[in-house]
């Protein structure tokens, strides 16, 4: 299962700060997490990006191994 890891209003959206899921290709993840968490995590997550080992991942396609680690991180605002 890769492991998943929540930041700033995600964390807040899911309620937690970490989690575990079994799905094979960035979609199925999503798609996953959006029956876990409910529809209000789904709009947060239209908002972030995904990091799958320190690499962003958005090809839906893209596959997912048991050892990976997925970080969701919303948009940030600095200065």
């Amino acid at each position: 299962m890769a492991s998943l890891r929540f930041f700033a209003g995600a964390a807040e959206a899911a309620q937690t700060e970490t989690a575990t899921v079994d799905a094979d290709t960035i979609g199925e993840l999503r798609t996953e997490l959006g029956e876990r968490y409910g529809s209000e995590f789904v709009r947060v997550l239209k908002l972030c990006s995904l990091l799958v080992n320190g690499a962003r991942a958005s090809d839906e396609a893209a596959t997912l191994a048991a050892t990976d680690t997925v970080d969701v991180l919303p948009p940030f605002a600095g200065g």
